[in-house]
């Protein structure tokens, strides 16, 4: 196996949300809705990894693994469990984690909305009503009010069209609706809260007094593709379900262009709101004549049984790219590889489509740093570069970890690398 070089200055991170990790009876859109049967191992968020009260034990950890900079989220729910009430202690907490990041090297990225709304945001109609974009640009304010002395790098919103898509198309998210038109609403209101929120972000850190402000929007882009590629309908289908998944909202959120699918609500003006393009890539998916997605027998896969497809990083880089001209951040992008089998042969990958690309690309934020819980499918699927045992709190670096680590010192991958960290690995389909 050949090594690489990747790009002079690029970042490289890794990536978690808080409601995945921190644990704790925060009432959120999610806590009542995992510990159920709709949580594939029937676990609960309310567990978490423990990162509330070991996070020092993770920041040490990413520290020692040679990671710059950590994506991570502030869950609204815990600086505002009420509508008028601020809680002091949970924005001290996160001052002091974002404090001690920095004291260890480590470059916050502080994202502001990841997939949960405070439970009475939620019973208000959280993001399918207009009139609640105040709440969303008040917890704006209250966030930058707190955080903006320490952190510069924002993200308004993790994957807001696939949120639209899991919650109000019936892909299993709370509120558990399913209605295309619910759908459009929720992703024009959220255009509007991430085009509101770019502007007063970097409005209150200019008159705090700093010029370094970086504001974008983690978009959840994928591949996709007929299944027989020399099928005109299927192609024709695949390019439609994309426009309207990912390619229609990216133009709406980073350049205001609301034109034919979202409506544009605040009469905003075509500009650029975005500072940089925020990419989250994970697989390809196919469709079938039939208009419906779906993932080849022979086509490798991780654990989750989502296909693996390097090739669509480029893909999915250039068309960000293309869309508002910025450099490309990617803000997640990892695999579920419970063994840790073949992860290392993900990260060289992936890594090499980097390596290669004329997209210019700044940071790449591997998903996740630990093992969290994913959602509907709870703890059993593992992502990240350390476990997690659940039971105990035990940390644990694993061999990908430890590739990362290397990849990270190198700025790259050497012969020697690959040899022994990488050959040897191989797919399953």
């Amino acid at each position: 196996m050949n090594g690489y070089r990747l790009p002079e200055g690029l970042i490289f991170g890794a990536a978690a949300s808080a409601a995945q990790t921190e644990g704790g009876a925060v009432p959120h859109s999610w806590r009542k809705w995992s510990g159920t049967d709709r949580i594939r191992d029937g676990s609960d968020i309310c567990r978490g990894t423990g990162f509330w009260e070991n996070w020092k034990t993770d920041i040490d950890i990413m520290a020692a693994m040679g990671i710059e900079s950590f994506r991570f989220s502030v869950e609204w729910a815990r600086i505002q469990p009420e509508i008028r009430r601020i809680d002091m202690e949970a924005v001290n907490r996160y001052r002091e984690m974002i404090r001690y990041m920095k004291t260890r090297g480590i470059r916050p990225l502080l994202t502001l909305h990841h997939f949960t709304n405070p439970a009475w945001f939620e019973a208000a109609g959280a993001f399918t009503r207009p009139a609640n974009v105040k709440y969303f640009l008040r917890y704006v304010g209250i966030a930058v009010n707190y955080f903006g002395d320490l952190v510069s790098d924002f993200c308004t919103f993790n994957e807001p069209n696939l949120y639209a898509a899991k919650a109000y198309a019936g892909g299993g998210f709370p509120p558990g609706e399913n209605n295309p038109v619910t759908v459009r609403r929720v992703l024009s209101v959220m255009a509007g809260c991430h085009i509101c929120a770019y502007k007063k972000i970097h409005r209150m850190r200019e008159r705090m007094g700093y010029s370094d402000t970086r504001v974008g929007v983690g978009l959840h882009m994928r591949v996709y593709a007929a299944v027989t590629p020399v099928s005109v309908i299927q192609s024709k289908k695949a390019a439609i379900l994309q426009y309207l998944f990912q390619t229609a909202s990216a133009k709406a959120f980073l350049t205001g262009d609301f034109t034919g699918v979202l409506e544009n609500l605040g009469k905003f003006r075509r500009g650029i709101y975005c500072d940089y393009a925020g990419l989250v890539y994970m697989t390809r998916v196919h469709v079938n004549s039939k208009g419906r997605l779906t993932v080849r027998r022979e086509d490798p896969k991780g654990d989750d049984g989502i296909e693996i497809y390097p090739q669509g990083l480029e893909k999915a880089m250039k068309e960000l790219f293309m869309i508002c001209g910025k450099p490309v951040w990617i803000l997640g992008c990892g695999v579920c590889d419970n063994e840790d089998r073949f992860r290392s042969l993900w990260l060289y990958d992936q890594l090499e489509v980097i390596a290669r690309t004329k997209v210019p690309v700044k940071r790449f934020y591997y998903w996740s740093f630990t093992d969290s819980f994913e959602w509907l499918e709870g703890e059993r699927n593992r992502f990240g570069l350390v476990a997690v045992d659940y039971e105990t709190g035990r940390r644990s670096v694993r061999g990908s970890g430890s590739f990362y680590r290397e990849l990270i010192r190198c700025r790259g991958v050497t012969a020697d690398m690959a040899e022994r960290c990488v050959r040897g690995e191989k797919y399953h389909t």
